[in-house]
């Protein structure tokens, strides 16, 4: 079970002390602890159960040989240092660290304690690891490659709106990797003959702002980045749906909730893969070892009731391109 986190006053040199205990309890042959770091909130956690289920899957059962810390900074990105600190200062043998702003904060607060994240974007270009093969360090993990990804959904989102000139991006201009993936858009849409428009959204209370001034602007699609401040899953998908924006998100859980179409990688498996790191490691593995994964499959999942709601008519290019059409 996810658990809220009480207010944390313990400070960054706290941390200094950590690696000694977190060694001294491995070796003790302990119940091992491992501490999750997320910027976001448990209610808008899609993917809890798949690294929950990860961990069962090879063994594992919270609270009998193995204990987990989970700590949310419910969009307050302010608190990651602080909550970081926390975990290593309890010790956890192992941090995983979901998206880039959980990852730097975690990085800052050890660096000795082994650090798992799922996902980030370009690990290399942020400087969190040396090399996807050889990842150096005490950091390792899994990459999504989301600024290509960004890239190939522009285009498909144009090519399954043909007539579309002016998209809104919805995304969190504070993380470091989702600027990687709005720039690498920018690129494409200047190819592509798009006017690109920036909605930065960096809590909750910015979602329905945000698309309200794209309706303003005239905007005629939205493109959905990973990892926005939300209330509940579901929080932009249905604002798209009361405005008829069509939209393409990064998640195929959003085009299952009724969103219009999605391309990525398969985030629960990511999630079930921080799980397989974590074993790894606790069972000798050392982070600077085990190479960075990289996602193999990205899926194109179309919800053609909800095209049909909004009256549009997608071509059966981009339908016959579709991994799944939900009828």
């Amino acid at each position: 079970m996810w658990l809220r986190t009480m207010g944390c006053t313990v400070t960054f040199i706290l941390s200094l002390f950590a690696a000694p205990f977190a060694s001294d309890a491995q070796q003790a042959g302990k119940v091992p602890r491992i501490g999750v770091l997320s910027a976001g909130s448990l209610a808008a956690d899609i993917y809890l159960e798949a690294f929950q289920q990860g961990l069962r899957d090879l063994g594992y059962a919270e609270g009998q040989n193995l204990t987990v810390e989970y700590r949310f900074a419910e969009w307050q990105e302010e608190r990651l240092a602080a909550l970081a600190a926390e975990l290593v200062w309890l010790p956890v043998n192992v941090l995983v660290t979901r998206a880039a702003p959980a990852t730097h904060a975690a990085r800052y607060a050890t660096s000795t304690i082994p650090i798992v994240f799922a996902p980030v974007n370009d690990p290399v270009g942020q400087g969190i690891v040396a090399s996807l093969a050889r990842p150096g360090g005490n950091v390792t993990g899994v990459s999504t490659l989301s600024s290509e990804i960004s890239e190939k959904r522009l285009e498909l989102f144009k090519e399954a709106i043909p007539g579309i000139r002016r998209v809104a991006v919805v995304w969190n201009a504070a993380n470091p990797g989702m600027a990687l993936q709005f720039r690498a858009m920018q690129n494409a849409a200047r190819v592509l003959g798009l006017a690109l428009h920036s909605l930065d959204v960096r809590s909750p209370d910015d979602v329905d702002r945000a698309v309200a001034a794209a309706s303003e602007e005239r905007v005629e699609g939205l493109i959905v980045l990973p990892g926005i401040p939300v209330r509940y899953p579901t929080q932009v998908v249905d604002f798209a749906a009361t405005h008829r924006l069509p939209a393409i998100y990064a998640e195929r859980e959003h085009v299952q909730a009724g969103g219009l179409m999605s391309y990525g990688p398969h985030y629960r498996d990511i999630s079930r893969r921080a799980a397989v790191y974590v074993d790894k490691i606790l069972k000798g593995a050392k982070p600077a070892d085990l190479p960075v994964e990289t996602p193999w499959k990205f899926e194109l999942i179309i919800n053609l009731k909800t095209a049909q709601a909004m009256d549009l008519t997608l071509p059966p290019t981009i339908l016959s391109l579709a991994d799944e059409v939900i009828r």
